[in-house]
């Protein structure tokens, strides 16, 4: 597996990550757990070093899988995790400086390592300066719990903001030839400020593996069911998308899959998408 390095930090990770969000919430009921320890650990021989989470995820049981996981490997591969919700009633989220740092040392708990390698804010707060979220995380890293900063679905102004306070190291949101948005505006202000780019759902939420079609049902408790783009007569309009990939695959001897993620990595040099499964078959 080749290595990339996100921006102009010093995070050097595996050209592809691996998502772990659709092994415990997501994507149906969360999957069995000594089977996807199995499929992380069979992502770390294959050369995967660089694996995203969330506290969010469950909320909390993604962490403790991944914990446990990887934890013979902890020398030789990047955890990134997130922080940005609260979970009571009404649940929202809560990017309050001391809470920033509460969620910093459940996840370490979880997670079960010294230091977290890129903490996340999984969404932008509006009632808190970004610059407050920052410089939470500033003093994280310099008590040595946080190793580089991130954030997620957050737009241009906001990142900059964040950056003059605490560099940013990588920048997540959805990429993929399904979704193009980033184009806009985000890439160019990444490669402005030197800040590495996390492609999350980079086959479309599956959609691109050519695995799914008009008639495809998903699980009630698939969040694709309440997703525009997931309609059966959405889905039917995009298959023409998903038979071009397929057409290109068959000339390179490649999936459609593979050639969508492919696009991504041959974009940019510091573009390390992170697509997802529950399938070992496909922790390649």
């Amino acid at each position: 597996m080749q290595k990339r390095t996100l921006g102009n930090s010093t995070l050097e990770v595996s050209a592809l990550g691996l998502g772990c969000m659709g092994m415990s919430f997501g994507y149906g009921p969360a999957k069995d757990t000594r089977e996807m320890v199995a499929l992380l650990r069979s992502a770390v021989e294959r050369g995967i070093t660089f694996f995203d989470t969330a506290e969010a995820y469950g909320p909390f049981t993604n962490e403790e899988l991944v914990g446990e996981a990887l934890a013979p490997y902890r020398d030789h591969v990047v955890i990134a995790t997130k922080f940005g919700f609260t979970f009571g009633e009404p649940r929202g989220l809560d990017s309050r400086p001391a809470h920033i740092k509460e969620v910093a040392e459940a996840s370490l708990g979880r997670l079960k390592v010294e230091a977290i390698d890129l903490f996340y804010q999984h969404r932008v707060d509006p009632n808190v300066p970004i610059e407050d979220v920052a410089g939470a995380v500033k003093d994280l890293i310099q008590e040595g719990k946080v190793r580089y900063f991130g954030l997620s679905e957050a737009g241009a102004q906001t990142i900059r903001r964040a950056h003059a306070v605490q560099p940013v190291t990588a920048v997540q949101s959805e990429y993929s030839l399904w979704w193009r948005k980033p184009e806009e505006e985000l890439l160019p202000t990444l490669q402005e400020l030197g800040i590495g780019f996390v492609p999350f759902s980079p086959l479309g939420k599956g959609f691109l593996t050519g695995q799914i079609n008009e008639q495809t049902t998903f699980d009630s408790s698939d969040f694709r069911n309440i997703v525009p783009r997931f309609t059966p007569e959405a889905r039917k309009a995009n298959q023409v998308l998903v038979d071009l990939l397929r057409t290109i695959g068959e000339r390179k001897n490649a999936t459609p899959a593979q050639i969508a993620l492919a696009w991504l990595l041959a974009s940019k040099p510091w573009i390390v998408p992170i697509p997802g499964t529950t399938k070992p078959e496909r922790s390649t």
